[in-house]
C-alpha cells in the first residue's frame, strides 16, 4: 500500500491533449460532486480516504487528483459505479475470497487479476472465477480487445458488440424442418400406416 499510495498522489493530472498526463478533468461540477460524495460516503463506512481534492486549474475544469480509498471490507459505496478517478483496496485471505468479493458486484463489465500463478490465472478466467463480459490477466480492465466479443454481463448489460460472435446479436436461433415430398415420413424410419 505504500508503494501505491506514493505512485497514486504523483499520477501527472491535467490536460489529455499534452504528453505525459494520464488523468484529464471529470467531465463537469455535477460528477466531481458525486465523486465527493462517494469519497465521504467511504469514509462513513469506514475507509481512508488519499486524494480526491480538486486542483486548480486556468480554465475552470474539474481537474482532480486520483483518490486511493483503503477499506475495511467490501460495503455498499464500493459496490456502486461512481465513474470517477477512485481506487477502492480491500484486503482478502484467499483468491476464492477476492472473486467472491469481484463477483458481488452489480456491474460486469470488464475486469482483470494479476497473478504470476498460472492456478490463479486460470481460476479467474473461468466459470469459477471472473463473471464479467471482459476478463484480463496481467493487464488493466480500460481497454478492451476490438477484435474480441466485447460486452457486459449483469447490471452493465449483456450482448457482445464484436468479434466472431457478433452475429448471435442479430437472430434467433430456430431449427426448421420443410418436408418437399407428397411423402409424411416419420423420424428414424418409423412406420406408421392406417388400416
Amino acid at each position: 500500500m505504500p508503494r501505491l499510495q506514493q505512485i497514486w498522489a504523483g499520477v501527472p493530472v491535467g490536460n489529455p491533449l499534452e504528453d505525459g498526463v494520464l488523468v484529464g478533468p471529470l467531465i463537469d461540477g455535477a460528477s466531481f460532486q458525486g465523486m465527493q460524495a462517494a469519497l465521504a460516503a467511504a469514509r462513513e463506512q469506514g475507509g481512508q480516504v488519499q486524494g480526491g481534492e480538486r486542483l486548480e486549474s486556468p480554465d475552470g475544469a474539474f481537474y482532480v487528483r486520483p483518490a486511493i480509498v483503503e477499506m475495511p471490507g467490501q460495503t455498499e459505496i464500493t459496490l456502486t459505479e461512481t465513474f470517477a478517478p477512485i481506487l477502492y483496496v480491500m484486503r482478502y485471505s484467499s483468491l476464492d475470497e477476492a472473486i467472491a468479493l469481484h463477483n458481488a458486484a452489480p456491474q460486469g463489465l470488464s475486469s482483470s487479476i494479476f497473478t504470476n500463478d498460472l492456478r490463479e490465472a486460470e481460476t479467474f478466467l473461468s466459470a469459477a472465477g471472473s463473471d464479467c463480459g471482459i476478463v484480463n490477466v496481467n493487464i488493466g480492465p480500460s481497454g478492451a480487445e476490438i477484435g474480441g466479443a466485447f460486452g457486459g454481463e449483469k447490471e452493465t448489460g449483456g450482448g457482445r458488440e464484436s468479434g466472431s460472435d457478433a452475429w448471435r446479436n442479430y437472430m434467433r436461433r430456430a431449427t426448421n424442418t420443410i418436408n418437399y415430398s407428397r411423402e409424411l415420413p416419420l423420424a428414424q424410419g418409423i412406420n406408421f400406416s392406417m388400416p
